[in-house]
């Protein structure tokens, strides 16, 4: 979905700033739940992605840019922002960061075997990329936007049964969830629509938000609630994919075994929360309102870990 509207005269504003060629059309692209994302199509036949940030400043999305060229620089399949011809990869316009990507030919990875093994390989590659200068240890779709959420709630009056389930669930799960888990650099929102794929093979992902350095594990059971269900229930073959990737890599340790189960709940809440977030408190009264309660129906099924 867009949030933000792109006419033709801006779009070529960010193109004339980066030397491309004119522009045929524009179009939006699916996916972007928290930005506006637009391809556009050149009189030279190329194609790049126009890309407003609509929850991030614009020194919080240069900050991010260095980061995501770090993981580049590492060889990690990951699309970099053009430069413009003033040296930079951001446009300011009104307060928001506009950008310029490479565009991927591709559609979103499927959940057959091959792709998900891919999967977790390329994600065990990520968390083998050295940490990186000034990368937060935050996870932001965790506890601190659920404290965020509560305070709000608090301080308007505005509770509800799942907030009052965040509220209750914190505590234990701040207690469950190991403290000496292996960590590095995990994207934190591995879902179907920020990974491109083609003949079962990962081409590119996308959209580090949520960048952090964190728990290895938790990117492995993340990538599972985003590509592991099937009509509300686990796939016990994805999960085995998943791993099995991740695994040709690099082997998880029996620390992060044991605590797979009580770091997927907070996956999924993690998941519950950003969506009432977004689509109840921040953006009510859309056909998205609901979507938090896919994840909450997951909480109390069998797991294959």
């Amino acid at each position: 979905m867009a949030y933000t509207e792109v006419s033709r005269e801006q779009a070529t504003e960010l193109l004339d700033a980066a030397g491309l060629a004119d522009l045929v059309s524009i179009s939006p692209l699916e996916g972007g739940w928290a930005n506006s994302n637009f391809q556009l199509l050149l009189v030279d036949g190329s194609r790049v992605v126009l890309k407003v940030w609509n929850e991030r400043t614009p020194e919080q999305v240069k900050e991010l840019i260095g980061h995501t060229c770090w993981i580049a620089e590492h060889g990690f399949p990951t699309p970099v922002p053009l430069q413009l011809n003033n040296g930079e990869r951001v446009l300011t316009k009104d307060g928001l960061a506009w950008m310029l990507l490479p565009f991927v030919d591709a559609g979103w990875l499927d959940s057959d075997s091959d792709s998900l093994y891919s999967l977790g390989k390329v994600m065990a590659q990520l968390h083998e990329i050295p940490v990186c200068d000034g990368l937060s240890s935050s996870y932001y779709m965790g506890f601190k936007l659920w404290e965020e959420m509560l305070e709000h709630a608090n301080a308007g009056g505005a509770w509800s049964p799942f907030l009052r389930q965040l509220e209750q669930e914190v505590g234990q799960l701040k207690t469950d969830i190991p403290d000496d888990l292996p960590n590095s650099i995990i994207h934190g929102d591995l879902f179907p629509d920020n990974v491109l794929g083609m003949s079962g093979k990962v081409l590119t992902v996308l959209d580090f938000e949520e960048i952090c350095v964190g728990a290895n594990a938790l990117d492995l059971v993340m990538a599972f609630v985003g590509f592991g269900w099937q009509d509300g229930e686990p796939v016990t073959e994805r999960w085995q994919a998943i791993l099995s990737g991740y695994e040709s890599v690099r082997k998880i340790t029996e620390t992060e075994r044991t605590a797979l189960p009580i770091l997927h709940r907070f996956a999924t809440l993690s998941v519950a929360a950003w969506r009432y977030w977004q689509f109840v408190m921040n953006i009510p009264d859309t056909e998205h309102t609901d979507r938090y309660l896919e994840m909450t129906a997951r909480l109390d099924k069998t797991l294959p870990f």
